[in-house]
């Protein structure tokens, strides 16, 4: 009886994982992948006003690359307002340089975080308050265009599918090892409950601050950043306002349209991916929902086989049934990871480690439920969120 108890189980995790492996067969029919075109002279001529808003806050290392690819654009009719925010590195002095290139940048500097505000949110709201554009497109200091073409195809996608709300999933540059193994596992979570599939079809409300494509009529009408002002992943939510609100909220792939190096190093990565789950679940719940389903179709197909290979082994040979059912389990589980690796422009070598990156991941989301527990207690960019109030005392933060 127990070993048909297991067999149910783990025949579960071989149904996903096959199922997951022939969806990424055909993802690219369902969600087709936005790829960088070059429009005409009557088409670029007919695209609306765009504001392109960016928020550094100690982003020397990438902030020209960044705005350099937004400068490069064939966007006719732009312009892009870049907040420092409260940096202490060489931001401020790299953005003067660059603005006084080229007319269509225009910057100013934030000292100090008011009250009830998360930093990043009150350097887009003072951007906003800037900006002239029909349509504003908010976006972070380390990505980049790779293409001339990013911002007018966006647009004209938008235009061209009714979206009000549109944001376009990045492509991850990864330079280490570290990187390569997390990064794709990580995204591997947040896409089993926010995938583009179930955003378009008005399941969940989703969107990735990389890359924000809004109305201004949009923005306004869910609160803007003001609303959101003490929210820790401020894009989900103003995407769940968007969709709550009725407006028509669409996420895509893309390729070729811009990249994002989100973390250099573990410690950013750990502490990065922590925030990320705390403030993507809606409730703790949510975390420990995520949690148990990582567990179960990750972890338990590689324990059963471990597990009924040895019960086997001693000559109980009802179990080999289940070694034979936990072993294909785990084939499918690499076999779709390979692919979902490849697909976030990592090798697919390292989908063979896949497991080892779903530890990390693991991990990230037990520290994202001890963060919740304590309040929503949590340390980014140099200063302390309790509550969703910024502790002063312990200095600015983005």
């Amino acid at each position: 009886m127990l070993s048909w108890f297991f067999y149910i189980l783990v025949a579960g995790t071989l149904a996903m994982w096959a199922s997951r492996l022939v969806l990424l067969g055909v993802i690219d029919r369902i969600v087709p992948t936005l790829r960088p075109r070059s429009l005409n002279r009557d088409e670029l001529s007919a695209l609306p006003r765009l504001s392109v808003l960016v928020a550094a806050k100690d982003e020397a290392a990438n902030i020209e690359t960044c705005i350099r690819s937004l400068l490069a654009q064939d966007y006719p009719n732009l312009e892009i307002i870049c907040v420092d925010d409260r940096s202490t590195d060489a931001t401020p002095e790299i953005l003067k340089r660059l603005a006084a290139e080229d007319a269509r940048l225009k910057c100013t500097s934030i000292t100090e975080l008011p009250e009830g505000w998360f930093g990043k949110n009150n350097a887009m709201r003072q951007a906003v308050e800037m900006s002239t554009g029909d349509w504003l497109c908010f976006t972070d200091a380390d990505c980049t265009m790779e293409s001339p073409h990013s911002l007018a195809t966006s647009v004209r996608h938008a235009l061209d599918v009714g979206a009000e709300f549109l944001s376009i999933l990045p492509e991850h540059e990864v330079q280490s090892t570290c990187e390569r193994i997390v990064q794709p596992a990580c995204s591997a979570v947040m896409m089993l409950w926010f995938s583009p599939i179930a955003v378009n079809r008005g399941r969940v409300a989703y969107a990735n601050g990389a890359f924000m494509l809004l109305q201004r009529s949009c923005y306004e009408a869910i609160g803007g950043h003001t609303a959101v002002r003490h929210k820790i992943n401020e894009d989900i939510h103003l995407a769940r306002r968007a969709r709550s609100s009725g407006k028509r909220l669409v996420v895509t792939t893309a390729r070729g349209l811009y990249s994002v190096r989100m973390y250099d190093t573990f410690a950013r990565l750990w502490a990065g991916w922590t925030r990320i789950f705390a403030g993507s679940f809606s409730k703790k719940w949510h975390i420990v929902r995520a949690i148990i389903v990582l567990t179960y179709f990750t972890f338990l197909p590689w324990s059963a086989f471990a597990a009924s290979a040895v019960v086997a082994g001693w000559r109980d040979w009802s179990w080999t049934g289940l070694t034979t059912i936990s072993a294909a389990s785990c084939l499918f589980q690499l076999a779709t990871m390979l692919a979902f690796y490849r697909l976030n422009r990592v090798s697919s070598v390292y989908g063979l480690v896949y497991p080892i990156g779903a530890v990390i991941a693991l991990g990230t989301l037990l520290n994202a439920v001890k963060c919740a527990a304590a309040g929503g207690s949590f340390t980014w960019r140099g200063t302390r969120y309790r509550n969703g109030l910024a502790d002063h005392s312990t200095g600015a933060a983005s």
